[in-house]
């Protein structure tokens, strides 16, 4: 007769080798397979991971980890492909149809609902595609880690960019009472009443979001952001500057060199400098130079080249 505790190792056995089974069999199939139509990779999940929840002999965390890595892998494809058709918005992301991010990220944090770094994750990139499913996987997060004061900056976030600067101020505050919460939550709640849509409040958002950044895409959306506010505040102070130089001289710039003199007294509010490459323009903080409009005296970004966002 086997006993319980042999029966247990077989049983466990038995997974290891059947998972072993299955992702030998897909590593197969992906290698196999015919050509498929485009949207064919968004249709539903083929493995609902969260119903093996309790069922998965201890196995949940190795799961999730797999649902997690084919997420970022999924937006990752996405972005890749979509980009040598289109420029891709990083705020808004629908064009993409990723309908199964959020599929995944919640079998993730179904699987293991402890898992900080997915619910960071969908805070961040599913705005740009569902702001309420954004909201449900940040407030699920909340509802399973309620003292993780992190969960509170990031569905602030979200309806930051929603623009609702009031309940904002609200999911800030409630996050700054929380034990280890720095006092950069207490200080947005309070700008969120009053300077909410300010370039400067975007500022420390995505400053504090990228010093809190624990995955690639999450960093880097952070850092484009923080160069685009930079080129903003570039373009509206030279635009002020080609402003008083039309109306000193009657005309618009023709060369950069021009305005020189003009820029050395202008303070740009991140406290950085105009950069000036070798042959005299004026370039944005991804080094391509401006598009200087001599008809219109105005400053452009220059569209095609640039790596800030265009839209």
């Amino acid at each position: 007769m086997i006993s319980n505790s042999n029966k247990t190792h077989i049983a466990i056995t038995v997974i290891i080798f059947g998972f072993m089974a299955v992702f030998g069999l897909s590593n197969f199939l992906e290698n196999e397979k015919p050509e498929l139509p485009e949207n064919y990779i968004d249709e539903d999940l083929s493995l609902q991971g969260k119903r093996l929840r309790g069922y998965a002999f201890g196995f949940e965390g190795l799961i999730a980890d797999w649902y997690w890595m084919r997420s970022l892998q999924y937006i990752g494809d996405k972005v890749l492909k979509n980009k040598e058709k289109q420029t891709i918005n990083l705020e808004n992301l629908k064009p993409l149809n990723p309908k199964l991010l959020y599929p995944l990220l919640d079998n993730a944090t179904t699987l293991d609902p402890k898992f900080l770094e997915v619910y960071s994750y969908g805070a961040i990139v599913l705005p740009a595609i569902n702001s309420e499913q954004a909201i449900k996987i940040t407030e699920k997060g909340i509802k399973n880690n309620p003292n993780e004061w992190r969960l509170y900056q990031h569905l602030g976030f979200i309806y930051w960019k929603l623009k609702d600067y009031q309940k904002a101020a609200e999911i800030y505050e409630k996050g700054s009472k929380l034990e280890g919460s720095p006092r950069f939550m207490k200080l947005m709640a309070a700008k969120m009443q009053n300077e909410g849509g300010s370039r400067g409040t975007a500022r420390q958002i995505y400053e504090q979001m990228l010093l809190g950044a624990k995955d690639t895409q999450t960093k880097e959306n952070a850092e484009i952001r923080l160069l685009e506010l930079d080129s903003l505040d570039e373009r509206e102070a030279i635009q002020k500057v080609l402003k008083t130089f039309k109306e000193k001289n009657g005309r618009c710039v023709n060369i950069w060199k021009e305005i020189f003199p003009l820029l050395q007294n202008v303070k740009l509010p991140s406290g950085k400098d105009f950069r000036i490459d070798r042959n005299g323009n004026i370039v944005d903080p991804t080094n391509i130079p401006y598009v200087l409009d001599k008809q219109k005296c105005k400053i452009e970004l220059d569209f095609k080249n640039t790596k800030l966002p265009t839209q």
